[in-house]
């Protein structure tokens, strides 16, 4: 059995009647759009610099339409955490966002210099973002939950000249690691009253008396604009660089894969900090001109069901543990909303599991549509759209202007190349490792100093996502897992996504998480980890039952041979199950970086 051929046939396919959305998608015919479709056609779309200087983020997001019929349009809608509300226009972010960019050129922050944020939520982050790229300078968000020793190795490693902070943060976690970085020259505190800090500005202070900036600098398509920095299982950080012609990625896919309309509501749940929420919590819907909501607060199911219903959210962009949370927490908690103004509901960050999309049908009336792409695309990639059928489990077709292939991989699980080209996966729901071919806007650069390992990540004139995946004959994606996550055990190749979507089947599992173990005659035997929902208690009878459970939906050779039950399975703050930290528990191995680990609180 091939890895992953039942989770395309045990869910029927969810179609769409075009005459009963409320908005005509803009993207209907998939085929004919992507025959048409050419990136220089996408860059058409969008304004440049004035005078023909070039391409800037600032100026494609905010900045146009601030000279023009959105300039009192409301861009941000701030949520605080007593429910309040703040607004900025798109002409009041354009004002900001320039002040910004006058405080780093006076304090003599230039072109390709770094700005670090280290903040949640707030006002402040969305300015210094625009900002930092008004004036030609590069932009690097940390997570504000990282600890010292992450926050220090980033910056050291990016070179970061700016910090933008609060006090409570700069004083539990850079205070004590300040003289270690050299590069460090100036940190903006966002809240500065009261007591000061030795060292640092009161940012609120420097944009009162900032002179205008002008017009914005002066950038082309091909200069660095973000440093986002992702982790592996071993070694630093990497630093994945991205530039302004980016910002095309981020419209076209605005445009196809959320489906962005001017009149929308939008709301990314994603923390800035993370890649999601740089594309698609800031660049993409301003490029649009739509209203943005952001939440300073983190999840809870009736916050989040109250801002949906209340802010009148028309398309909502989310995570798939944030779906599963709600979903765990019971359909009856959404029907106390009113969510008729939702209209389109997408995923990413990991897999979405055929039952929650299918949920959300019940909970929103409508499905949840699946994405796929990694920091290193910078964008979307790979989804399912608001006029095509759904395919649940499947992360859809490719966006158009991006061509996607499986490359074949040898015994040892590395890409097979004859002759300098790599040899592609031609039959239909065969495994290969997930493979694109380069020339979209938003694809990094390079790693910063790093240019051999850049390089590896290319084979055949194509770039290696990491991923195994399979494509069905209608030219679905569906995804098995990370290539060093996936299960062999007597000679069966086994996706572990497709075993965690088996396991959430059962009405008492919330959560899954699954690993091979070793074992002397099969190879490895799968092991689960599951959270269980309200209601259900820790048992051996559960335990077994869950097991056969799954023996009847996967067969004896795929399914868990063993399942533990666990409060919390460990994961990423974007909301990815860490598979290798289950690993490397069980068999008492070295954790690696656990630096985008998320804490319990």
């Amino acid at each position: 059995m091939k890895a992953g051929t039942e989770s395309s046939t045990r869910w029927p396919v969810i179609s769409k009647d075009l005459r009963a959305l409320a908005v005509a998608p803009n993207l209907i015919d998939y085929e004919q759009t992507c025959a048409d479709f050419t990136w220089d056609e996408a860059r058409s779309s969008l304004s440049g610099l004035p005078g023909g200087r070039g391409v800037n983020i600032a100026h494609e997001a905010v900045d146009r339409h601030a000279s023009g019929p959105l300039a009192e349009h409301e861009a941000l809608r701030f949520m605080s955490a007593d429910g309040s509300a703040h607004s900025l226009t798109y002409a009041q972010l354009a004002e900001q966002t320039g002040r910004f960019a006058s405080v780093l050129r006076g304090l003599g922050i230039e072109r390709g210099d770094r700005v670090f944020s280290l903040l949640g939520r707030r006002p402040e982050l969305y300015i210094a973002v625009l900002g930092t790229f008004k004036n030609a300078s590069v932009f690097c968000p940390l997570f504000s939950a990282f600890g010292p020793e992450p926050v220090r190795q980033r910056l050291q490693l990016g070179a970061g000249r700016v910090l933008v902070t609060t006090k409570a943060l700069y004083r539990k976690k850079i205070a004590q690691i300040r003289d270690t970085l050299p590069s460090l020259q100036h940190v903006f505190l966002v809240d500065a009253e009261g007591e000061p800090e030795p060292g640092t500005h009161d940012l609120a202070a420097l944009m009162r008396t900032a002179p205008e900036y002008g017009p914005v600098a002066t950038t082309h398509r091909e200069d660095m604009a973000l440093l986002h920095f992702t982790s592996g299982t071993t070694g630093t950080p990497k630093g994945a660089i991205h530039v302004h012609d980016a910002v095309t990625g981020h419209s076209a896919t605005g445009l196809f894969a959320l489906d962005l309309h001017p009149d929308d509501v939008y709301w990314c749940t994603a923390d800035p900090g993370w890649v999601t929420g740089t594309s698609y919590g800031i660049i993409a819907p301003l490029v649009h001109g739509v209203t943005v909501i952001v939440d300073e607060e983190e999840m809870d199911a009736d916050r989040w069901y109250s801002i949906l219903a209340e802010q009148r959210v028309t398309v909502w962009y989310t995570a798939p543990t944030a779906l599963r949370m709600l979903m765990k927490a019971g359909t009856e908690r959404a029907a106390g909303y009113d969510l008729s103004a939702l209209r389109f509901v997408a995923s990413v960050g990991e897999p979405l599991n055929p039952e929650v999309v299918v949920w959300g049908e019940e909970a929103f009336g409508q499905p949840v549509h699946d994405n796929w792409w990694q920091t290193e695309t910078g964008g979307i990639m790979i989804a399912n759209y608001a006029a095509t059928p759904i395919r649940p489990g499947s992360m859809g077709r490719p966006l158009p202007g991006v061509t996607a292939a499986l490359v074949q991989r040898d015994a040892d699980g590395l890409p097979l190349v004859r002759d300098g080209a790599a040899v592609l996966v031609t039959e239909a729901d065969a495994v290969g490792e997930l493979a694109l071919l380069p020339g979209w806007p938003s694809m990094f650069r390079g790693y910063l100093n790093d240019e051999e390992r850049y390089q590896s990540c290319f084979v055949g004139g194509w770039y290696l996502t990491g991923d195994l995946a399979k494509r069905d004959a209608d030219g679905y994606f569906w995804f098995i897992g990370r290539g060093n996550d996936v299960i062999k055990s007597s000679g069966h190749l086994i996706g572990p996504f497709e075993v965690e979507s088996s396991l959430m089947e059962h009405p008492a599992v919330a959560e899954a998480g699954v690993i091979g173990i070793p074992d002397p005659v099969a190879g490895e035997v799968v092991k689960a980890f599951v959270e269980l929902r309200a209601g259900w208690e820790p048992s051996e009878a559960l335990r077994l039952d869950i097991i056969g459970f799954t023996r009847k939906r996967l067969g004896a050779a795929v399914a868990p041979r063993d399942v533990a039950f666990t409060d919390a399975l460990p994961k990423t703050r974007s909301g990815k199950i860490l598979r290798r930290l289950l690993k490397a528990r069980e068999l008492g191995l070295p954790e690696g970086d656990t630096s985008t680990v998320e804490v319990k609180r």
